[in-house]
């Protein structure tokens, strides 16, 4: 599969929309700017953030991995990864309203995309494999 057709997939648009979302939530939460910083810091909110942002990455790259391979194995390892990091999405959520984000309509916001996200990507694994 060419890399224009995963681009067309809606589960991909759907992870790549999250993705944007979660990074304008991690710049939003963070009194650290510098994004590719947010592991060194002390900060909590910070290590969540950095979580958040690095989950919402790794979901298109392993959408585009199961896209093309051949492997049934990589395939159901990528379907498993993605529901490992789309659980850990919704959990850091719950960890930044924890620790005080008050604009909690930003996590609701992320919450209805990773919900937008999931029924997208239920019809695609069932797509995907046999």
């Amino acid at each position: 599969m060419s890399y224009h057709r995963i681009k067309d997939l809606p589960v991909y648009r759907s992870a790549v929309s999250l993705r944007t979302m979660s990074r304008e939530i991690a710049s939003f939460v963070t009194s650290n700017k510098d994004l590719l910083t947010l592991c060194q810091s002390n900060s909590l909110r910070d290590h969540i953030a950095d979580s958040l942002l690095t989950d919402a990455i790794l979901i298109p790259q392993q959408i585009a991995k199961a896209e093309n391979s051949t492997s049934e194995d990589i395939r159901q390892r990528s379907i498993h990864f993605i529901n490992v990091m789309t659980r850990n999405l919704s959990s850091y959520c719950l960890g930044l309203e924890k620790d005080g984000v008050r604009e909690r309509e930003y996590l609701d916001l992320l919450r209805a995309e990773l919900k937008g996200f999931r029924h997208a990507f239920k019809a695609w694994r069932r797509s995907l494999l046999p």
